[in-house]
């Protein structure tokens, strides 16, 4: 019952499927499209000055000190779950259209979520502490490293990286970021006192990006080049996906002797991914019919993921009664 009360309440859940809903019957397109776009370029920016507003220095400076469980986190979102991605890319090349493999190596350099992979180490009773430190620490490389990584091993696919691209990449997602940093002391707590509006924010902003790409994916005839078999091929291999790193993580912390509650953290924050920087990255790098595509099993691995959490953490929470 728990469970799907914790599904039920998830307004991001809902937040992002509404998205995907609204584009397939009412793409956005035309000059509202254009429209759309300044305010998807202007709320992406001010999502990431609100990251970089609300991560305290002191806060990473301290998780940091547990250097061998944020260092597996690390390893463990930015080399397995990449590898993973990259065998899965390759695997589904013939089976899939360009894209959407595309899109497996590109959810495979992504960091973990923040709000979720908290709240469900919260929830497992894991080491909450920890968990904010690892997944803040890991989206704030994130936006340096994952196109980069992306870039990397992507070329084969055809994927270039311009300085044009880099240059976007850094005004509307490195300078925000940094901005906040620097102003935090001013900023932050007008923001930690109105946190249920920065929150709704967030969720918009990335909503909105999810919408556009979808919206021109969908005009692109998205649902006519991959077909209902396919779809299910790509269903397999997020499963498959899913099971390798839930399991993988929760073997591995099991492995390597962490406290039960280091376990979790490691669970939750190295087994998700974050659509709230795949999106924005996604949309900058690719246009707009190609980026519906890319980012379709980030959206479906994500929300996937937060079904999966959900259980898992109250059966964690269960085992410590």
């Amino acid at each position: 019952m728990q469970t799907f009360r914790l599904i039920l309440i998830d307004k991001f859940i809902w937040l992002l499927s509404g998205a995907v809903l609204l584009a397939t019957l009412v793409p956005v397109q035309g000059q509202a499209k254009d429209i759309a776009s300044i305010l998807f370029n202007a709320g992406i920016f001010l999502v990431f000055l609100l990251h970089g507003t609300r991560l305290e220095r002191h806060e990473v400076k301290a998780g940091l000190a547990n250097i061998r469980l944020q260092g597996t986190i690390f390893i463990w979102v930015f080399g397995v779950m990449l590898g993973i991605g990259l065998l899965l890319s390759k695997a589904v090349d013939q089976i899939l259209p360009a894209d959407v493999a595309l899109g497996f190596l590109f959810l495979g350099v992504l960091p973990s979520t923040v709000q979720s992979a908290t709240s469900y180490c919260a929830i497992a009773r894991g080491n909450v502490a920890a968990s904010v430190v690892a997944s803040a620490f890991i989206n704030l490389v994130g936006v340096f490293l994952s196109p980069l990584l992306f870039a990397l091993f992507a070329s084969a696919a055809g994927v270039d990286i311009t300085s044009e691209t880099i240059v976007k990449l850094t005004v509307i997602l490195v300078l925000p970021f940094v901005l906040g940093q620097t102003f935090q002391k001013w900023l932050r707590p007008w923001i930690m006192q109105h946190k249920e509006l920065t929150g709704w924010i967030d969720r918009g902003a990335i909503a909105l990006a999810v919408y556009v790409s979808f919206s021109a994916a969908i005009i692109a005839g998205m649902w006519t080049r991959v077909s209902g078999v396919e779809f299910i091929w790509l269903a397999a291999a997020l499963l498959l996906w899913l099971g390798l790193a839930f399991g993988g993580a929760w073997l591995l912390g099991g492995w390597m002797g962490f406290a039960r509650a280091d376990r979790k953290t490691l669970l939750f924050s190295g087994a998700q991914k974050s659509v709230a920087i795949g999106a924005p990255i996604a949309a900058i790098i690719f246009v707009p019919e190609r980026a519906g595509l890319v980012i379709l099993p980030l959206i479906f691995y994500h929300l996937a993921q937060l079904f999966l959490s959900a259980p898992v953490a109250v059966r964690l929470a269960g085992d410590e009664d």
